[in-house]
């Protein structure tokens, strides 16, 4: 059986919701129905007034770069688009001119399931900004491609909360984008009608992202298939380092590597649960490394219920770190708006996971504590679950 889209729910039995209210819109490219068909000639179409249109990081064409900013002030079909993704941090929440003009706003983003994809966190900071304006914030819910069920890695410590974790959530929190944005309603003690979830028809927890009958759509440039979205809760450890992620390849987060590792080797001492770690040499197009081949890795998922990314990336993290010279191990540039803080302490959360690299400690006490944290947080969000 399909599940049936918060986009497609609100273009039959809810379109009341829109139907003549001037209407915001934010979106990217995998903002589709199940005939791929996008959000916006859809809601166009519906008898709503769209008057503005708001892209999240990567823009709304999803053309743009991790941490690239994006410019606004453009028109698409005649529309005023506005950048939710600038130079700066206050660039990430709409300005209130923005707003006062409409009558709600529209969210239909495909998120794929880690707590440092962006686009949750989007929602999050336009709901806010929407609700001191008076504007009601509708979240059009979107299947969590991981599945609903398993949950890895603490939540994120306070002090180490940026655009890669605002809130204290799991690395992998199993959550939709409309339980995540009813977390943050609750948190923060937004009024009831500051936000109406439009829920999906269909969804169980359980169910595979296949199962669903909803079209798998690049969100971003670098997420182009569902098996990146699964390594991505680990994977994305590596942008906290000098090894390449793999960006400037067919396969990012997948493949990831740098010079001076011995692949082979360390591929042959790392076992990794549900996956198979192949040594390789690549050579990335852009970013890290650009143009230089370096020796890597491949990770095949073989067993999607069995393989935990975030664990299995900060084994062979911890591995591939110790192998490296100090000066090339970590990333020292800004990131995602945050200088005083090194990436790899915003992306673990804290900064344990460096200090142990660092000082030769045992990884699975650290293991077992995130588990731990998992779990809490697990129990912690059954409050705020929909389905």
């Amino acid at each position: 059986m399909s599940v049936k889209l918060g986009l497609e729910r609100l273009l039959d039995e809810e379109r009341a919701l829109i139907d003549g209210r001037k209407i915001g819109l934010v979106a990217h490219p995998a903002s589709v129905d199940r005939s791929l068909r996008h959000a916006l000639p859809l809601i166009e179409a519906s008898g709503a007034k769209l008057v503005a249109l708001f892209g999240p990081e990567h823009g709304i064409f999803g053309d743009a770069q991790d941490m690239a900013a994006v410019e606004g002030g453009n028109t698409l079909r005649g529309i005023r688009v506005h950048s939710l993704y600038g130079e700066h941090y206050e660039d990430l929440t709409p300005r209130a001119e923005w707003l006062r003009d409409l009558d709600a706003i529209v969210i239909d983003l495909q998120d794929v399931g880690s707590r440092y994809y962006t686009f949750v966190w989007t929602a999050a900071l336009v709901m806010l900004a929407a609700a001191r304006e008076g504007v009601e914030t509708i979240v059009l819910d979107r299947p969590n491609p991981l599945g609903g069920e398993i949950v890895e890695g603490s939540p994120v410590q306070d002090g180490y909360r940026s655009f890669v974790g605002l809130y204290p959530v799991a690395t992998r929190h199993g959550m939709t984008i409309g339980e995540i944005a009813g977390m943050v309603r609750r948190v923060e003690g937004l009024d009831k009608d500051a936000l109406h979830i439009v829920k999906m028809e269909g969804y169980r927890r359980s169910m595979r992202f296949e199962e669903t009958g909803a079209a798998w759509v690049l969100p971003s440039p670098n997420m182009p298939t569902l098996d990146t979205a699964f390594v991505y809760p680990g994977g994305c450890l590596i942008e906290g380092t000098k090894m390449s992620e793999g960006r400037g390849t067919t396969r990012p987060f997948e493949i990831f590597g740098a010079p001076r590792l011995d692949a082979e080797r360390l591929a042959s001492e790392l076992e990794i649960e549900g996956a198979f770690l192949r040594p390789l040499a690549f050579r990335p197009t852009f970013q890290k490394h650009a143009g230089a081949l370096i020796p890597g890795f491949q990770l095949h998922i073989l067993d999607r219920d069995r393989f935990r990314s975030h664990e299995a990336y900060l084994r062979i993290l911890t591995a591939c770190l110790r192998e490296l010279p100090p000066s090339e191990r970590y990333r020292e540039e800004e990131y995602e708006y945050v200088s005083d803080r090194p990436a790899i302490d915003l992306l673990t959360g804290g900064p344990e996971f460096r200090e142990l690299v660092e000082s030769g400690g045992e990884l699975e006490p650290y293991l077992e504590r995130e588990r731990e944290g998992a779990a809490r947080f697990a129990e912690e969000r059954r409050e705020d679950l929909l389905y």
